[in-house]
């Protein structure tokens, strides 16, 4: 699978990626590779943070469902929201007192569209599903996160890398970048 180019298109092919995943989990309560964090964790970060920064802009969000209510309807609710948003605004300037300012759906795009790919990866091991992210964006991604590295530390997001192969997918290269461990499995989860 190839993602689109246009911020919307990606949007929306990266949120269904997450859709087909949430729809897939039973057990909201499964810890994830995020230490910490379940797999509704993973939902209600997604769902709060974003709203949040495109508040602090000057953009609500329709607010939904909650989270702890029903986590997929929650999502559900959220990304249909965000596809709303790119599609009637996303040419639209948008102006975040720390991110600067940028047409919306490049914002969007390159803080929650990516957020959600990677978040998809946590969501779906936490499950034991399988992510299918599409490689090419992984490795774009990765690129573009590189010469950054000491900032995105520094900014408390991204735990220590996790040493990955380098003819390893970049799916897994990915992750390992941001601190996950490309091996966890569900099995592996932590009973403390």
């Amino acid at each position: 699978m190839s993602l689109p180019d246009s911020p919307a298109a990606r949007h929306a092919s990266v949120a269904a990626g997450f859709s087909r995943i949430a729809e897939g989990t039973t057990d909201w309560s499964a810890p994830t590779p995020v230490d910490g964090w379940t797999a509704m964790d993973v939902v209600d970060h997604l769902v709060t943070w974003f709203g949040g920064f495109l508040a602090s802009g000057g953009i609500d969000l329709p607010a939904g469902p909650p989270v702890a209510d029903d986590p997929v309807a929650a999502w559900h609710h959220h990304a249909s929201g965000v596809q709303a948003l790119l599609d009637e605004r996303g040419d639209e300037t948008f102006t975040h007192p720390l991110a600067g300012t940028s047409p919306l759906a490049e914002a969007v795009d390159r803080f929650y569209t990516a957020d959600v790919f990677m978040h998809s990866w946590d969501l779906a091991r936490a499950g034991g599903l399988q992510p299918d992210l599409d490689e090419g964006f992984a490795a774009q991604m990765l690129q573009g996160m590189r010469p950054v590295e000491a900032m995105l530390r520094d900014s408390g997001q991204y735990g220590p890398a996790v040493p990955v192969p380098d003819d390893a997918p970049a799916v897994e290269q990915l992750m390992g970048f941001v601190g996950r461990d490309p091996g966890w499995q569900p099995s592996a989860r932590s009973t403390a």
